[in-house]
């Protein structure tokens, strides 16, 4: 097997052996996918400022995040289908985190059910919520994060209505895949996933299969989603999520200063720059290019976090440098999932890690908080 070096190599061991439908719903953007490239090519704009002869001896990137002490100043993001990546892939990532130091997100649209997290990784991670029409719903799935232990929530708001991707419309996207023959075929091309779903009970959406009435199956899941996601979402329903949840809320998918400031008097403790990875609005922005008016509208007040486009240590110097305290990475994590299961993932994550460091090291830093905008150009 090649050498994993970068985050690169990994996708590319991923495209690989993942079923094409997944690979693509993890690798892809909204229509012409201009925001999803753009994400990355906003952090390649921006230039490092390297400085010698400093003492750079006893380096940390160790951080803490919504109160946790963290490795570095990275999470894993909420991604749905997680599980179709790799056989248990939620638990593999989730284990991999807690091992490495570092927060894992569950999505609501995950296929490991919170309790199975839960149950296999013995520790506390968070929790996302898409917020539906179904209220007594949410009211469960919240009691059910506070059972799991669950030590934050995160609230994603940029979902009330649903970006086209057109990869999934053409490759039928479904959890299992259904069996077309196009599928079939693509599926005899990668035998190391078949075994492994084989040898796992968790196909479906663990968290809403079985605990919605009248929802049982992939079909009945599939119009239940279809009328459920809320256009009617506002911030009166952020702060009842508020109250229902009692804890730690992390809103996620924020853009605009204004709804930055909006978030804020929600009494979130965190909020997190997002435009989905480039999957709902296509034109918006780059998830960087929108951090700094953010942070400089709430910035003390909050943690401002990013996600979006990060794909190396580098990215997250530059993020932090821009006044993010936090960053997450999504596909990066998935990559590493789909392409070595949860070794992966922990090699995704010592990646990063060493090139954060070592960046640190050529810009004159020797910890997370002497990361500013001086270390850059211009």
């Amino acid at each position: 097997m090649a050498t994993v070096t970068c985050v690169e190599d990994l996708r590319l061991l991923a495209r690989r052996r993942v079923p094409r439908m997944f690979y693509d719903y993890a690798d892809s953007g909204s229509y012409t996918e201009q925001t999803y490239h753009s994400n990355e090519a906003a952090f390649e704009r921006i230039l490092l400022r390297q400085r010698v002869a400093m003492n750079i001896a006893n380096r940390s990137t160790r951080s803490r995040m919504a109160g946790e002490e963290v490795t570095m100043p990275v999470a894993l993001a909420p991604t749905g289908l997680t599980g179709m990546q790799h056989a248990d892939g939620e638990i593999l990532a989730a284990l991999a985190a807690r091992e490495f130091g570092v927060p894992f997100t569950l999505s609501t649209m995950s296929i490991c059910s919170m309790e199975d997290v839960a149950a296999a990784t013995r520790a506390p991670f968070w929790f996302q919520l898409y917020l539906m029409k179904d209220r007594g719903f949410m009211e469960r799935l919240i009691r059910r994060a506070q059972a799991a232990g669950c030590s934050a929530l995160m609230l994603t708001l940029d979902l009330q209505v649903l970006g086209q991707r057109h990869k999934d419309v053409r490759n039928g996207l479904s959890a299992p895949p259904k069996p077309t023959l196009a599928n079939l075929l693509n599926l005899l091309t990668k035998p190391a996933w078949c075994l492994g779903m084989l040898g796992t009970k968790r196909r479906f959406f663990g968290n809403i299969v079985g605990h919605v009435q009248g929802v049982g199956d992939m079909s009945s899941l599939a119009s239940w989603t279809a009328d459920q996601f809320d256009p009617s979402l506002d911030w009166r329903d952020v702060e009842w999520i508020k109250r229902q949840w009692g804890g730690k809320l992390i809103l996620k998918g924020l853009m605009d200063p204004e709804d930055a400031r909006l978030a804020l008097d929600c009494g979130a403790d965190a909020l997190i720059v997002s435009n989905h990875g480039g999957r709902q609005l296509d034109g918006a922005p780059a998830s960087l290019d929108a951090l700094p008016p953010i942070v400089a509208e709430v910035g003390e007040r909050i943690e401002v976090w990013m996600d979006g486009g990060i794909r190396s240590g580098q990215s997250v110097l530059k993020a932090l440098a821009l006044g993010a305290r936090g960053t997450l990475i999504g596909r990066p994590f998935l990559y590493g999932l789909g392409a070595l299961g949860k070794a992966g993932v922990r090699s995704c994550l010592d990646i990063i890690q060493k090139e954060l460091d070592v960046t640190m090291g050529f810009c004159g830093c020797t910890s997370i908080d002497q990361i500013n905008r001086r270390v850059l150009l211009g």
